[in-house]
């Protein structure tokens, strides 16, 4: 319920004031878990890539952000979930995997921080290991523009990425490939716009 209403009120929010058009929505599977991997430029990049869809995502949120009153409250009901600064606990590993498995959407940052240089090239391999552990679709996200009051930010979903090939292999040097993929399809819906 409050999920529903906080996305209804951004929606519209977001399409006043950053003209907010999403693309490439047809890609985002109806059921089963989903893993969205977008590029990172602001701290208002969650709900961009998760307001348009009719599926609840579900991201990490640091875990400070938990203990301010009220705040705590209200992240845990739009689906955010704690990790620890400086990397992620078995907790959260846990509760991703979880959420994942269950058939849930989750949203994720490869980059591990905000970027808003062009490179997006460098990612973190938590989005590909999840991926792979899980079997959850991948899917690439752009999100385009600056967030500049009433100039237009677009946000790109591309078809699955296959991550096939790397399932077999269950070292680092799997999960820094699958990576590699990833961020060159985000990459790839960049360049496109």
């Amino acid at each position: 319920m409050i999920y529903s209403f906080c996305r209804g009120a951004l929606r519209l929010i977001y399409k006043l004031l950053f003209r907010l058009e999403a693309h490439g929505l047809e890609h985002i599977p109806a059921e089963g878990g989903v893993l969205l991997c977008s590029n990172h430029l602001s701290n208002l990049d969650p709900p961009t890539i998760g307001i348009l869809l009719q599926r609840k995502v579900h991201f990490m949120a640091k875990k400070e952000l938990f203990d301010i009153f009220g705040l705590g409250w209200l992240i845990k009901q739009l689906g955010a979930f704690p990790v620890k600064r400086g990397g992620v606990s078995k907790e959260s590993i846990k509760t991703a995997l979880t959420l994942l498995r269950e058939g849930h959407v989750m949203g994720i940052f490869p980059e591990g921080t905000r970027n808003k240089g062009e490179d997006a090239s460098i990612g973190k391999r938590g989005a590909a290991t999840f991926a792979l552990r899980s079997d959850a679709a991948v899917i690439p996200v752009a999100i385009i523009g600056n967030y500049k009051l009433f100039r237009k930010m677009k946000v790109v979903y591309g078809p699955p990425v296959d991550l096939s090939a790397f399932k077999e292999d269950k070292g680092a040097d799997a999960a820094e490939m699958a990576t590699e993929a990833i961020m060159a399809r985000i990459a790839e819906l960049k360049s496109r716009g």
